[in-house]
C-alpha cells in the first residue's frame, strides 16, 4: 500500500472542477492521485503570453470532448518514486464522475461525493471522514478534474510528439504559475495524437518525488446509478465516523 505523505496543492480553480488535489495527511495520495487523472472544467482556458498555441490548441480540445460527457469511469495505475528516500511504490485507481458527482478508489481507500457531501473511507484508520461538498475539497479530488488541470494556473509549452504503448502522443509540459504556493514543479500530459485522450501524467515533486499515473481504461457515457455517489455505511462495519 501507498505510504500517506503531507503534500498540499492548492486548488487554482474556483469553479466545477479545477485541480488534481488538495492532500491532507493520510488522505494526501489518494487525492493527490485523483488530481491526476489526474485534470476538466467548465470554462475553456483563453491564450495568454503564458500559452504555447500549439499545446493550448490540444489542451482547448480535450477540455471540449470532457465537457461534453455526461458520465464516464476511469481506471488507472500510479507508481511514486523518489530516488532519495528508495520510495517506490504503486497502486490501481478507479473512478466513476457524473456531473459534480464522483466516486473514486485507490488502493484500500475511497472517495464519495454526492456533491452535497463527502465521504473519505480510509480503510487503515477504519475511519470515515465526512466534509462538505462545497469545501473546497472535493472539488480538489474530482477525478473529472483530474482531467483537466491544466486550465488555470499553469504556463505551457509543446515539447514533442512521442510513442507510448505504441501509440503516438503529444508530450506537454505544464508548470505553476506560482510555484511558491505548491510543492510541483512540473507536470508533464501525453495526450493521444488520433483521438486525443489523456494517456498519462507524470507529476514533479520539489522533495524528488515523481508521481506518474497512466490511464488503463476510459469508458464514455456509462450508466451510473446515482446510488454510486452515496456512502453505505453497511459496507464498512466498526468504522468510525469523522464530521467536520
Amino acid at each position: 500500500m501507498i505510504s500517506l505523505t503531507s503534500l498540499k496543492i492548492y486548488p487554482q480553480h474556483t469553479n466545477y472542477l479545477a485541480q488534481f488535489v488538495i492532500f491532507a495527511y493520510k488522505i494526501n495520495t489518494m487525492k493527490f492521485l485523483l488530481s491526476f487523472c489526474l485534470l476538466l472544467s467548465i470554462s475553456a482556458v483563453a491564450q495568454t503570453k503564458d500559452s504555447d498555441p500549439k499545446a493550448q490548441g490540444i489542451l482547448d480540445k480535450l477540455s471540449t470532448k470532457m465537457k461534453a460527457l455526461k458520465t464516464f469511469q476511469i481506471e488507472f495505475t500510479a507508481s511514486i518514486k523518489n530516488t532519495t528516500t528508495g520510495s517506490n511504490q504503486s497502486e490501481i485507481g478507479k473512478g466513476w464522475v457524473k456531473g459534480d458527482k464522483f466516486c473514486a478508489s485507490y488502493g484500500d481507500n475511497t472517495i464519495i461525493c454526492n456533491s452535497i457531501k463527502t465521504w473519505t473511507v480510509i480503510k487503515e484508520d477504519k475511519a470515515i471522514y465526512q466534509s462538505d461538498a462545497s469545501s473546497g475539497d472535493a472539488d480538489g479530488i474530482n477525478p473529472k478534474k483530474l482531467m483537466t488541470i491544466w486550465e488555470t494556473g499553469f504556463k505551457n509549452k509543446y515539447d514533442k510528439e512521442d510513442v507510448v504503448d505504441g501509440e503516438k502522443v503529444h508530450v506537454i509540459y505544464l508548470y505553476p504559475k506560482d510555484p511558491k504556493k505548491v510543492e510541483y514543479h512540473t507536470v508533464i500530459l501525453y495526450i493521444t495524437k488520433a483521438g486525443l485522450d489523456l494517456k498519462k501524467a507524470i507529476m514533479k515533486t520539489k522533495d524528488g518525488t515523481v508521481m506518474t499515473y497512466t490511464l488503463t481504461n476510459f469508458i464514455e457515457n456509462p450508466v451510473i446509478d446515482d446510488a454510486k455517489f452515496v456512502i453505505d455505511l453497511k459496507k464498512y462495519p466498526g468504522y468510525k465516523m469523522v464530521k467536520d
